[in-house]
């Protein structure tokens, strides 16, 4: 039951008050036919919009089945439209893009119906007005009269108390409008059907009452309500929601009719995250580069710790800081101090106590340590005699490499070993790793099998199966006299550039078949008179020492894994912990090192104390030498001048296991040296604080430095670089908020039928934003799959210039962060147009159309 108790409304117009409804007082059956008839602008259209609850009273009050609306809140007023009331425009009021079917289901989306219920009650409303076969058609393909029916069935669909229809028959030929006018008396049957028409023909023909306004006032009524026919009804207060579910299908259809502007705006959205992906994508690969060389430096340049160690980053600093003084004003020439400092900083060595680290390393306290590490390994200062004597040149010393002391380079390159700190490229007989996991990680076998006993060996070759002549020449495989006097020649000047020599090539077969010999460091040395002679000056005696020595067989062969970062490989052997092993227990049985052992204050080389001044002239130690045993105990007695007893044990193959000369600990990547780094600081906090300073470790990690400012520098310019980009990015997305207003404006009509349905505020601002959600989605998605596109054809051309694959990789983690930014300041950008969508007012966009 509807009643309108003095209903007044005014509009406000310039300066001027207008009075469309003048004390209006009404009640209506809950089943009639009511026409409002009227002149143009007495205010039916008005006092209808009011009724359906569109347009609000200025004073009096709406009764809805005996509940007053003057506390209606908008809420309020939308359940009532979408439960209580069904509209029926002159104008049809369809929403174009929409299918039938699709129109006469939107008023029921807004309350929750189940998608097959929707379609099964929209099809039996379609049913009742006709047009079953129609249901797939747009509004565009029907003529006027089927495009009423549909208005019809849509305000049908959700069963509502009252139909109100506003000139439905304006835009209809006569016949038409009789079939709607006999369609409106048939729903008016159990139903309140109020109709505004200008026709009293119908009117007369079809109602069951007619109400006459002019000028805002109720002139006549054809039938008034008696007070004993007034039964009120409980009001359903249901209230309405649109899902986003269903906002995001209003707004993909409506998309899918401007599908070329949608693809541009979304393109247009998408440049910024493009930028801002392919410089992720840049920067990630580059980082993956990094990380990549940084692992692999880390295998082959581990965190040494030496018995002796200096701590190179002062004397980094101490240099760094010259450069940072104040430039002096008075126009004369100051002196830097530069040298006093730079010594002090390199005087600043320590002496690592490596065996109380080693037995830190080896106990249940160092666990932690031994987990971060791939592989720890000991290194000890033993060198081991190794000569090749099935060679051109006769007997050839492999280590200590002999062929440098031949072409006089020996010092030389022991200096440039010194200053950087690795001495693989002077020695071609290495130790190698303990660990399986390390060789696995730095080697791979090509042939035969891993050396495991104290008489195997095995060869290295780099990584296009090649071997240097150096490694060859050194190893006595290439003939040395060839070479040395060629290098003579050159330079005596005799020549003007080194001949070029044929480079042989071996089968794997023939190099397996390699032979060496070992020498124990006391074998070489000979007791004459009270002293001992180094036999090595002497040719005949050393191939007699040589020919009783161990034999050592080259067993597999190996080569350097392509990851492996120490690209300057020259090959050569590698050798065992069991050959080191084998050498140190057979030289503590000679005589010679029982000897040195027992009487650590004189050199058993001279027969002289340690420290006292050296002399070649003791006639007891020189009767009976031969001219060569003279030769070599002088000799001798110059390299002993600074002997100690600890330098002749190391010379004699002395070996403590638990005292080694190095530590090198290996590990799988800088977060894991990281993590070694902060546990050698733990331990030293540790040793300091129980007052043992001395077991306090220093190292050096200048490589790991130098990385470490690689990666910051490439942050820093992938930093600013998509500080750049993101400009774009926020200048779209602003571009993307004028579009959805511009889809605002496009869409009044639509938001007015929304509203007319019961769609709240909110779910007109859900619609918008759900379109803005669509096209920030789609930005995203395009950005990233055009991003990946582009890699292609980068990394393409980086790789043919820098041969690095795949440098231009964008993470997946990245896409996605990337495709939720590009959501997120999409549908931040669309708040403010929605907003305004949400705000306009149903009468005035239904009355603009």
């Amino acid at each position: 039951m509807l009643t309108c108790k003095h209903i007044i409304k005014d509009y406000p117009s310039g300066d001027k008050v207008v009075h469309a409804l003048r004390d209006v007082s009404l009640t209506f059956r809950d089943s009639e036919f009511v026409s409002i008839l009227g002149p143009s602008g007495c205010g039916k259209t008005t006092f209808l919009n009011i009724l359906g609850g569109l347009d609000h009273y200025t004073s009096g009050d709406l009764v809805i089945n005996g509940k007053s609306t003057k506390e209606y809140s908008e809420k309020d007023w939308d359940t009532y439209r979408n439960h209580h009331v069904g509209f029926v425009f002159q104008s049809y009021n369809l929403i174009m893009h929409q299918t039938v079917l699709a129109n006469v289901e939107l008023a029921l989306t807004l309350t929750g119906v189940e998608k097959n219920e929707r379609k099964e009650r929209a099809i039996q409303a379609l049913e009742k007005v006709g047009l079953a076969d129609q249901i797939h058609k747009r509004p565009a393909q029907l003529s006027g009269g089927q495009m009423q029916r549909v208005a019809i069935a849509r305000a049908l669909i959700n069963d509502p108390d009252i139909v109100l229809a506003d000139e439905p028959t304006g835009a209809l030929d006569s016949e038409t409008s009789v079939q709607i006018m006999e369609l409106l008396k048939e729903i008016a049957k159990d139903k309140l059907v109020i109709m505004v028409t200008h026709n009293p023909t119908l009117a007369q023909d079809y109602s069951t009452r007619i109400i006459r306004l002019f000028d805002g006032q109720v002139q006549s009524d054809s039938r008034p309500v008696d007070e004993t026919e007034i039964h009120p009804h409980p009001d359903d207060q249901r209230r309405p929601s649109m899902s986003f579910k269903t906002a995001l299908s209003l707004s993909m259809t409506n998309l899918m009719t401007k599908k070329a502007r949608t693809l541009l705006t979304a393109f247009a959205g998408s440049i910024g995250i493009i930028g801002i992906a392919l410089v992720l994508s840049l920067s990630n690969g580059m980082q993956l580069y990094i990380n990549q060389v940084e692992n692999d430096t880390m295998a082959s340049y581990p965190i040494e710790i030496k018995d002796y160690s200096t701590d190179m980053s002062v004397m980094l600093s101490t240099m760094m800081n010259m450069q940072n003084t104040k430039a002096k004003k008075d126009g004369k020439i100051h002196t830097q101090p530069m040298v006093k400092d730079i010594l002090d900083s390199v005087s600043n060595s320590k002496k690592n106590n490596i065996s109380a680290f080693k037995s830190y390393l080896e106990s249940s306290e160092g666990k932690d340590l031994k987990k971060a590490t791939k592989a720890i390994e000991y290194q000890y200062d033993l060198p081991l005699q190794v000569y090749n004597e099935n060679t051109q040149s006769g007997l050839v010393q492999v280590s200590p490499n002999g062929l440098l002391q031949r072409l006089g380079m020996s010092d030389m390159l022991s200096a440039t070993s010194q200053i950087s700190g690795n001495s693989s490229g002077q020695s071609v007989w290495t130790k190698l790793p303990d660990s399986q996991k390390l060789r696995d990680d730095e080697f791979e076998l090509t042939g035969g099998k891993w050396a495991t006993n104290e008489n195997e060996v095995v060869l290295a070759v780099d990584q296009n199966n090649e071997i240097s002549d150096y490694a060859l020449y050194s190893l006595g495989l290439m003939n040395q006299d060839d070479l040395v006097n060629a290098y003579r020649d050159f330079i005596a000047g005799n020549t003007d550039k080194m001949p070029t020599t044929k480079m042989p090539t071996y089968t794997k077969k023939e190099l397996l078949n390699t032979t060496f010999r070992l020498v124990l460091n006391t074998d070489l040395y000979q007791k004459k008179n009270s002293v001992w002679i180094d036999a090595s000056q002497d040719q005949e005696a050393l191939k007699s020492i040589v020919s009783k020595s161990k034999e050592v067989k080259v067993v597999g062969i190996i080569r350097p894994k392509k990851s492996t970062a120490n690209q300057q490989f020259y090959g050569g052997v590698y050798y065992t912990s069991a050959m080191q092993n084998y050498v140190a227990t057979q030289c503590e049985q000679s005589a010679i090192y029982q000897e040195q052992k027992n009487n650590p204050q004189t050199n058993v080389f001279t027969g002289q104390a340690f420290g006292a001044q050296q002399s070649s002239d003791n006639a007891s130690a020189l009767a009976g030498l031969s001219q060569s045993e003279m030769l070599a105990y002088a000799q001798t007695m110059s390299e002993n001048a600074s002997a100690t007893y600890d330098s002749n044990m190391t010379k004699l193959g002395y070996m403590d296991p638990d005292k080694p000369s190095a530590i090198n600990m290996y590990v799988s990547s800088f977060d894991k040296k990281e993590k070694v780094s902060d546990l050698i600081t733990k331990y030293n906090e540790k040793q300091k604080k129980a007052g043992k300073t001395d077991n306090v470790i220093t190292y050096n990690d200048v490589v790991g430095t130098m990385m470490k400012s690689v990666t910051s520098v490439i942050d820093l310019i992938s930093y600013v670089l998509i500080g750049f980009v993101s400009v774009s990015l926020i200048v779209s997305s602003i571009m993307i908020g004028i579009i959805t207003y511009i889809s605002v404006l496009e869409r009044t009509k639509e938001i007015g039928i929304l509203r007319a349905m019961g769609a709240s505020k909110r779910d007109i601002s859900r619609v918008f934003n759900a379109e803005t959600f669509i096209i920030g989605l789609t930005s995203g998605i395009m950005g990233i799959l055009i991003t990946l596109i582009l890699n292609i054809p980068i990394n393409t051309v980086v790789y043919s210039k820098t041969h690095i694959a795949n440098i231009a990789r964008l993470p997946w983690q990245g896409g996605l962060i990337l495709i939720l930014i590009s959501l997120g300041l999409t549908v931040l950008a669309g708040l403010i147009p929605a907003r305004i969508a949400s705000k306009k007012d149903p009468v005035e966009v239904l009355r603009s159309e």
